[in-house]
């Protein structure tokens, strides 16, 4: 296993805070209310550049407003959503929509084969591994590493969120494993990337 990749997962099992104890989704339900404005009330994004949450690891969950609300990340729309949240606040929401029915993507023809070849073999002359390791061979994600679901997210969100981490606008991702792998990457491959991998189940 790739050394970056067993730090960053020893990390993760390491780290106390919000993602390492239950919610209540029923509780989740309630302070959701603000959030389907967005996230929709069976959570599928009502726009492509957010992100669907149904079915999303509650692991994830907590540690993105987590890292929203103490501004590790920083989004002009999340940041003074999640600002008021407490720990147990994040715990419901992040039970809540875990518990929801994951949402099926379905890929555009355009670009799939190029975005299949780079999550199930990586870009050997650019150094980049598959993501499989990481996020499974369905698109799975592993919650006890805190690696997210990818299958059924919007293609839109998760090239822009590919195009932050190359860029290092977005950088609350652990080691830099994902800034490491995305500055090699060009919008072309990202946006084939983005559309495989949100079809996959």
């Amino acid at each position: 296993m790739n050394k970056r990749i067993l730090a960053a997962a020893l990390l993760c099992f390491c780290v106390a805070g919000p993602s390492n104890a239950a919610g209540d989704a029923a509780a989740g339900k309630e302070v959701s209310a603000t959030c389907a404005g967005c996230h929709g009330a069976d959570g599928k994004a009502l726009v492509p550049d957010y992100p669907n949450l149904a079915g999303q690891h509650a692991s994830y969950i907590a540690k993105q407003l987590t890292a929203y609300r103490d501004g590790e990340r920083v989004n002009q729309l999340m940041s003074p959503m999640a600002a008021a949240l407490t720990d147990q606040n994040i715990l419901d929401l992040a039970a809540y929509y875990a518990n929801m029915t994951p949402i099926k993507g379905v890929s555009a023809e355009e670009n799939l084969t190029l975005g299949e070849n780079i999550y199930r073999g990586g870009v050997t002359s650019a150094g980049i591994a598959s993501c499989t390791g990481c996020h499974g061979p369905s698109g799975q994600g592993n919650p006890a590493a805190i690696y997210p679901v990818l299958s059924g997210q919007n293609a839109a969100y998760l090239a822009a969120q590919l195009k932050m981490f190359r860029s290092g606008e977005r950088n609350n991702d652990p080691n830099e494993m994902m800034r490491a792998l995305a500055h090699r990457l060009s919008d072309v491959e990202i946006d084939a990337l983005a559309n495989y991998s949100s079809g996959l189940h």
